[in-house]
């Protein structure tokens, strides 16, 4: 694997480690519990998104292996317990490994589209893919420490 990717590679690898660490421990009651407000989300819901958009940034977009994404399914994720939470976001994270060993620097500046946001480089889609996840585990600390604290 080519350094670039190892590099990326390691901090995706630290954003699981953090999210395996939210989610461990937690009862269901606590996965499934939405924290007051509009537009808030559970663990449950959360960690269902970040499994289904890193498969489609990282594995559809960046590596062109068609992720066949349910995105409002994921906004319904209740009743499923953690292991399978973690189980899915171990899958994620493979594929994203297998994807990584596959790309050249060259195909960083691939033009891809992307739904709604039009054409993108598969550079910005590997960068997206980070951000969206550290985003989103920031929420994730957040709703546990409010469920541990409620």
């Amino acid at each position: 694997m080519l350094p670039l990717f190892e590099a990326y590679l390691t901090c995706l690898e630290r954003l699981h480690a953090d999210l395996r660490s939210v989610l461990e421990g937690v009862p269901q009651e606590g996965l499934d519990w939405v924290p007051p407000g509009p537009e808030m989300n559970s663990l449950a819901v959360l960690a269902a998104h970040v499994t289904g958009s890193e498969r489609y940034w990282v594995g559809e977009i960046a590596g062109g292996d068609p992720a066949h994404r349910d995105r409002p399914a994921e906004f319904r994720t209740e009743k499923v317990d953690g292991t399978a939470l973690l189980a899915g976001l171990e899958a994620s994270l493979a594929h994203s490994r297998a994807t990584l060993k596959q790309l050249t620097m060259a195909d960083l500046e691939t033009r891809r589209l992307a739904g709604d946001r039009g054409e993108i480089t598969v550079a910005w889609a590997l960068f997206h893919s980070l951000q969206h996840i550290a985003t989103h585990l920031g929420q994730m600390q957040m709703t546990r420490q409010m469920w541990e604290q409620k």
